[in-house]
């Protein structure tokens, strides 16, 4: 889709599973919608699979990642057997996902439009709002030693970790295996992003 006037860029993946025109133009409606509680989102890439379950049968799985300006990235996955009420569900917790950052970010002060930019301030918070309770309370400096993802697994089960950051052997790029909700294996292969 080309993207216009308040209309953020979508990229449908489908993997065993296919968005009929109907439930393309809801899951678009939806998503066009959360542009209304956060004006710089920008793209939405949405992964679509099929499964098959013992207990519930076929079911559709929907992760909807979103990346809007300043580096905000928002991402969602639910599943369900019903297409609309997937696509109400992935789009209920983005929606929720949206509120809680402007809460954390507008609210307190630290965010501030300026024209049509946001840019952040020096504000402290006023007394009638609570301190910020999370902080980073430890910093760990360790060497990121070259090695494949299956032994970046290894290292990181023998740990005892949900992730491992390791430089990968094949290209010399610093990568991060995690592991998900599934059971499965994650690995996060960073880039620079160019302006």
């Amino acid at each position: 889709m080309h993207r216009e006037e308040g209309i953020m860029e979508l990229i449908i993946r489908q993997r065993h599973d296919r968005l009929g025109e109907h439930h393309h133009t809801y899951l678009e409606s939806r998503l066009n919608r959360l542009g209304r509680y956060m004006d710089t989102l920008e793209h939405a890439t949405v992964e679509l699979t099929e499964e098959r379950r013992s207990h519930e049968g076929v079911v559709h799985r929907m992760q909807i990642t979103l990346r809007g300006a300043h580096g905000v990235l928002l991402r969602a996955e639910r599943h369900h057997a019903d297409l609309r009420a997937l696509i109400d569900d992935v789009a209920d917790v983005l929606q929720r996902q949206i509120t809680h950052y402007k809460e954390r970010h507008w609210r307190r002060g630290r965010l501030r439009r300026r024209g049509d930019e946001i840019v952040e301030t020096d504000v402290a918070p006023t007394m009638s709002e609570p301190p910020m309770l999370r902080q980073i309370t430890r910093t760990k400096v360790f060497a990121v030693t070259p090695m494949y993802s299956d032994e970046a697994i290894e290292q990181m089960e023998l740990l005892g970790h949900d992730f491992f950051v390791f430089r990968d052997a094949d290209n010399d790029e610093i990568a991060v295996v995690y592991r998900r909700r599934d059971g499965q294996y994650g690995l996060l292969m960073p880039r620079l992003e160019m302006p």
